[in-house]
């Protein structure tokens, strides 16, 4: 694919993908969260009763339209490759602290972006925050940092998270009463299953064609001074900015802003976290939700991480709030910059042997 190309395709997708975004808070998804990775996989663990938060249970379609979508879609244009076998635990811990990292901050790196399209200048502290975390990852990526090589793997295996994905939906429209639904709060915010499920899979889809991630945009700046994923993360921004401006959902400032809170220098940390253990897995969250649809193994089990830091987080009370940070939250920041720096030297020195 030409550079053109690959630009004009990312561009193309990142204002769909960000229109779509605000057209879910029009539908009914909490404020600046028409897509959220971190939150909606900690919604999803909650329906699930893997933590008891009541205001944050709601199994989300969007994720499971994400993962189907490019599993779909993948496999339409011949991309489906079954693989995986690199370093799992070292991928379920980083993908452990990436979410912490996010909770922290209220937002994976997509809902960053979000924010900042609805006017929410925390985001800028949480933009500079996930750059500096992924140019300090980059270090170790010129040193040749690696989790080693991947392997063919069977079908079957990569079928298996697709195939929890359609049973993640039957709970969802059949509702039985051991699944948690939250009566207030964000968890009780959300479109129409329908709606959200469509959006997901043309989400999944579009991200699938476009490789769009949010690390690789920053990480390719860094390493190689190419600016074309960058393109896609500005277009998400431009197109969630339309819409808002368009329907009134427009708000600058600091203060009152949905789902959000006003410490700088944690929203800093907490998303120099997500990037640092981003850059080091290979890619943002959304990313590894596509890379698992397209039959890695690798980023199933790192979505697995992101899955089971979100229920640990809210059982241990490490999840910020709109009040701020919370001191179990920030000596988790702590411990996951230290084990991400860990990784890192070991794998680098592994590499280098």
């Amino acid at each position: 694919m030409s550079g053109s190309h690959e630009k004009r395709n990312l561009i193309i997708a990142g204002l769909i993908i960000g229109a779509i975004a605000g057209f879910l808070v029009l539908a009914g998804n909490p404020g600046n969260m028409g897509f959220c990775i971190a939150c909606f996989v900690r919604d999803t663990v909650g329906g699930l009763g893997l933590h008891r938060a009541a205001p944050v249970q709601y199994i989300r379609p969007e994720i499971i339209g994400l993962i189907l979508g490019a599993y779909v879609l993948s496999m339409i244009r011949g991309e489906h490759q079954s693989k995986g076998g690199s370093s799992p635990i070292i991928r379920f811990i980083l993908g452990f602290f990436v979410m912490i990292g996010a909770l922290m901050f209220l937002g994976c790196p997509i809902r960053m972006i979000l924010r900042l399209g609805g006017g929410d200048l925390n985001a800028l502290f949480g933009i500079a925050g996930f750059a500096g975390g992924i140019g300090f990852g980059t270090i170790f990526l010129k040193r040749g940092y690696s989790l080693q090589r991947t392997y063919a793997l069977s079908k079957l295996e990569s079928a298996m998270m697709p195939a929890i994905q359609v049973g993640l939906l039957v709970l969802v429209v059949t509702a039985p009463a051991f699944i948690f639904f939250s009566q207030k709060g964000p968890g009780a915010m959300h479109a129409p299953w329908l709606i959200s499920l469509a959006a997901g899979l043309v989400v999944g889809g579009l991200s699938q064609v476009s490789r769009l991630c949010t690390v690789g945009g920053f990480r390719d700046l860094f390493l190689f001074k190419k600016s074309i994923l960058i393109f896609g993360y500005l277009a998400v921004l431009v197109g969630v900015f339309v819409v808002n401006i368009s329907f009134g959902n427009f708000h600058l400032g600091f203060e009152n802003q949905p789902i959000a809170h006003t410490d700088g220098l944690w929203n800093f940390l907490g998303m120099a976290l997500a990037g640092f253990c981003s850059v080091l897995l290979g890619g943002c969250p959304l990313r590894q939700l596509i890379m698992t649809g397209e039959g890695n193994s690798d980023s199933a089990v790192t979505v697995l991480g992101l899955a089971a830091s979100a229920a640990f987080a809210h059982n241990f009370g490490l999840a910020a709030s709109g009040a701020g940070p919370t001191l179990n939250g920030q000596i988790a920041v702590g411990v996951g910059f230290v084990v991400a720096l860990i990784i890192a030297i070991l794998n680098t020195k592994r590499a280098n042997a």
